[in-house]
């Protein structure tokens, strides 16, 4: 399949086509918009046995996983840095008495 398509899914108009890649990796790649969001994605290289409903599938895969992916809290960072000065040493325990 090397023509574009459109579909509605979930209440979003999704608008996908081929294009060819001029920068690595090169090969023609399925690209799609969403209704909802001003980005471009080009998740997947177009392969010979592609169908509507095969690239469908994907592309809903994708996106909501992606807007699921969006969902989830920050990871805490890490703080780099010069590391602060070693705690002191523990005071050795005191004997046990009998």
């Amino acid at each position: 399949m090397t023509g574009g398509f459109t579909f509605e899914h979930g209440g979003r108009t999704y608008t996908c086509t081929t294009e060819k890649r001029k920068t690595p990796p090169a090969g023609t790649w399925w690209w799609f918009t969403v209704s909802s969001d001003s980005s471009r994605y080009a998740p997947f290289e177009a392969v010979s046995g592609d169908t509507q409903q095969s690239i469908r599938t994907r592309i809903v895969a994708y996106y909501e996983h992606r807007l699921w992916a969006r969902a989830q809290p920050a990871a805490p960072r890490q703080h780099f840095g010069r590391p602060g000065k070693p705690a002191a040493p523990a005071a050795p325990a005191a004997p046990a008495k009998p």
